[in-house]
């Protein structure tokens, strides 16, 4: 997984801030029964519904590397429509299609 240069810039100029941040996802994700793969779907599924373009492209990279196949990523995506409508899951789309048209997911 290519990990965008921004992130690596704040990895450089605020390390103790990163690995707290860090940290505090690892806690998050280990403090209930839920496994990594639905646990990918799930933080995909609120980025999309939030609208948040660079967490969309982190957390479909993060869901292929759960072994989330791009079939499913992209029916993840369609079930935005019924919720917050129809643009925003084109949206969504769009950003899950920038990570994995060339991936072999």
């Amino acid at each position: 997984m290519q990990i965008p240069s921004k992130y690596t810039q704040m990895h450089e100029r605020h390390p103790e801030l990163m690995q707290a941040y860090e940290a505090f996802g690892a806690a998050c994700a280990g403090a209930g029964p839920l496994d990594a793969r639905t646990t990918a779907l799930i933080k995909l599924g609120v980025s999309m519904g939030a609208g948040m373009e660079g967490a969309v492209h982190s957390h479909t990279r993060k869901a292929i590397e759960a072994g989330v196949s791009k079939d499913e990523i992209l029916h993840a995506a369609l079930l935005l429509a019924p919720t917050v409508g129809f643009p925003n899951m084109m949206r969504a789309r769009s950003w899950v299609l920038d990570v994995i048209e060339g991936s072999s997911a």
